[in-house]
């Protein structure tokens, strides 16, 4: 039996953090991931044709974070800015101007006073002129489809504090990456490679016994069992994970349980549920769309597409790379009608929708499908959704959540980092930071 200095569960970006800067430092260091690859909710897919990235989990950089931005600009990665035109369907196209009545709304929000949701929110404020129905139903839009969060759920407290620290960074604005989020992983991948880590895929840890003296981790992979021991351990498995009864697929027993104020926290954040699928195509059809509404403008510079569909609310394109793909996003109750659907279910909703929405016909559609993908997080069992929010009266939860416990086990990931940068490639990243220099101490 192999004893470590720190055994990191999850090789997710925020395990992937961990445990380079703890190697770094002279400490021996174990990953153990569940799938058979490392990355965990960021998968980047090439299509044949061009080898162009297809985003099956995060795509988007949002703002200038540096936690993010320090090592891909160290692998002189490709970055743009998302420019583009956004585009408005609801019965027609036209060009959107909801920007200002979302924000007119969610200025209002405080969280000073008593917790609430934000539908509650939404039916009780905002009664003057300068707010009408209108302007809260595209600010409901906004919090649902961004969030990927239940309306009544959510929290108004959550929200008002990540606005503010979204506008520390930026995060009005979105960047991509050329290649994709493959380029932060192999950033990892050659750190990793470079330092005494070792990595174990295909093999879940299923309970971790911890106090004082240490950490005993207990696996289940390929059919054989096997335990680890170390002097501490970081988890870093996403918020669903930690909620999953004993006995289902991807669960963790702690033994002794976790402490009552952890599962609290625990429970006062909840994850949000998205299902996207990319359209590949073989050209760029919707360049000569030229809606009637446009006032003669094509689609040619579309990025956004929000709409009023049942199923597929938010569209975007590859702008500025002018690339023949569409992703459709499905957030809230469209994921929960969607997930466990299977692909050519998915795919099928999605053309027909756009055929719909472009009044283009649903076989010219299918005659220029290239490709579909899909990845449905809801029912893999180590994830189980898509990134965390916090709930009605989650004030200070994250860093409940975050709390090592007896200075053997650590968290991290997404749902610990603060409401600015949860749900973020730069919030996990800035909680393993964050762990590594605990345990540093």
């Amino acid at each position: 039996m192999i004893g470590y200095d720190v055994i990191v569960i999850g090789a997710g970006v925020a395990g992937l953090t961990a445990a380079v800067g703890l190697a770094k430092a002279g400490l021996s260091v174990l990953i153990l991931e569940a799938r058979e690859r490392i990355g965990g909710r960021i998968l980047t897919l090439r299509s044949s044709g061009s080898g162009f990235p297809i985003e099956l989990g995060a795509e988007f950089i949002h703002g200038l974070a540096p936690q993010l931005w320090k090592p891909l600009v160290e692998s002189r990665a490709e970055i743009s800015e998302v420019k583009g035109d956004a585009w408005c369907w609801d019965a027609r196209l036209l060009p959107c101007d909801f920007g200002s009545d979302v924000d007119r709304v969610l200025d209002r929000m405080r969280d000073s006073g008593p917790d609430r949701s934000f539908a509650e929110f939404l039916r009780s404020c905002c009664q003057d002129a300068m707010i009408d129905e209108r302007a809260k139903r595209h600010a409901l839009n906004y919090v649902v489809g961004f969030n990927a969060a239940d309306p009544e759920q959510v929290g108004v407290h959550w929200l008002a504090k990540g606005m503010r620290e979204e506008q520390q960074i930026r995060g009005d604005r979105a960047f991509r990456l050329k290649n994709g989020y493959a380029d932060l992983l192999q950033a990892l991948q050659r750190e990793l490679t470079a330092l005494p880590i070792e990595v174990i895929t295909t093999i879940a840890a299923t309970g971790i016994k911890w106090g004082a003296g240490g950490v005993t981790v207990s696996t289940n992979g390929t059919g054989n069992t096997a335990t680890y021991v170390g002097k501490k351990a970081v988890v870093t498995v996403p918020l669903s994970v930690l909620k999953t009864s004993a006995g289902q697929e991807g669960a963790i027993g702690f033994d002794p349980p976790l402490p009552e104020e952890k599962l609290r926290a625990i429970e006062k954040l909840d994850m949000g549920k998205v299902v996207r699928v990319v359209l590949r195509f073989r050209r760029r059809f919707w360049d000569d769309i030229r809606p009637t509404g446009g006032r003669g403008r094509t689609l040619s510079k579309m990025s956004f597409l929000f709409t009023a569909d049942e199923w597929f609310p938010t569209w975007w394109t590859t702008m500025p790379h002018r690339e023949p793909q569409i992703t459709a996003w499905a957030p809230f109750q469209c994921a929960e009608r969607l997930s466990d659907r299977g692909s050519s279910f998915v795919t099928e909703r999605a053309l027909e929708s756009l055929s719909r929405i472009l009044e283009v016909s649903q076989s010219e559609l299918e005659i220029l499908l290239e490709g579909s993908f899909f990845y449905d997080w809801q029912t893999d069992p180590f994830s189980r959704g898509a990134y965390s929010y916090g709930k009605v009266g989650a004030d200070g939860a994250q860093q409940v959540l975050a709390k090592s416990l007896a200075e053997t086990l650590y968290f991290a990931g997404e749902a610990t980092a603060s409401p600015g940068s949860n749900g973020t490639v730069h919030g996990a990243i800035a909680s393993g930071e964050r762990v590594s220099i605990e345990i540093l101490g």
